[in-house]
């Protein structure tokens, strides 16, 4: 998962190519040092199944309020 600036630039990556078995996570998100505005988050899967072979991608965006 990474988090992105309005510019696209990218501002934190949270989960960087590791390895997890299907259910649910938490990360922590600690955003002190940006200002408030607009971020976007990626977060990119892939599945080594072959039955569910593929990869699933999706872009949602966040507001920051301080």
């Amino acid at each position: 998962m990474i988090v992105y600036d309005l510019l696209g630039r990218e501002v934190k990556r949270l989960v960087n190519n590791e390895f997890k078995v299907a259910g649910n996570y938490t990360y922590d998100f600690n955003a002190a040092s940006l200002s408030s505005g607009v971020y976007f988050y990626k977060l990119v899967l892939s599945s080594s199944n072959p039955i569910n072979a593929g990869n699933y991608s999706e872009t949602k965006r966040m507001v920051l309020l301080k």
